[in-house]
């Protein structure tokens, strides 16, 4: 099983490789003479902190497994390039939440306007489309009927105003979370349990969804 935030650290690592190659890279980096090395960092960086914010979004969420969520992170479908960080089986076995954790500025808060998605005064309304097509797509590859894919993006750093709103896409309605809260509003999604249709569900999305390479 995949773990949070491995493929954003590995990409990170690569950046910082491409940008070192040979002794000479490396030397070069070292005494501070490697100007693509410089810029590779600022990437990486990056890429670090967004890994570091998939970490603790796994760390928040892990709570659900006691009331019989199951967890899985850093995924991809079988065949699609695009990686899905958290997806989570209810306990009901009749829905699947398909969520993508981003770490927007903390100094400005997150909002939405009639069909927009904004961090202050940067539109992310297309984070997220991205996020409701993913939720159609595994859907459609699942092709489970009665079992509906639930987009959700968890918000790290930034503050979402009220802690929860939700964005109306071209692709579907997504919901739109602070961290802190996400357990809560996850624990208001469909409710009942049954053992036997979560298993059944979880298998049928492990078959689906692989680890992210």
């Amino acid at each position: 099983m995949s773990a949070a935030g491995g493929s954003a650290a590995r990409e990170a690592a690569r950046i910082r490789a491409r940008a070192r190659q040979g002794v000479w890279g490396h030397v070069t980096a070292w005494v501070g003479l490697n100007p693509q090395a410089a810029a590779a960092d600022v990437v990486a960086a990056r890429w670090e902190l967004g890994a570091k914010a998939e970490k603790e979004t796994a760390r928040v969420l892990r709570s659900l497994r006691w009331r019989g969520w199951r967890i899985r992170h850093d995924l991809q479908l079988v065949g699609r390039r695009f990686n899905i960080d958290h997806v989570l089986i209810s306990p009901c076995g009749r829905a699947v939440v398909v969520a993508d954790t981003k770490r927007w500025h903390a100094g400005r808060d997150t909002t939405v306007t009639p069909g927009r998605l904004w961090c202050g005064g940067e539109d992310r309304t297309g984070e997220a489309e991205k996020a409701a097509r993913y939720a159609v797509a595994v859907s459609g590859v699942l092709g489970l009927e009665g079992v509906v894919v639930w987009p959700l993006l968890i918000v790290q750093g930034s503050t979402v105003r009220g802690g929860h709103v939700q964005v109306v896409t071209a692709a579907g309605v997504v919901q739109v979370v602070s961290a802190g809260v996400a357990v809560r509003v996850l624990r208001g999604a469909p409710s009942g349990w049954s053992w036997g249709g979560a298993r059944r569900l979880a298998a049928r999305v492990d078959e689906v969804l692989r680890p992210y390479r």
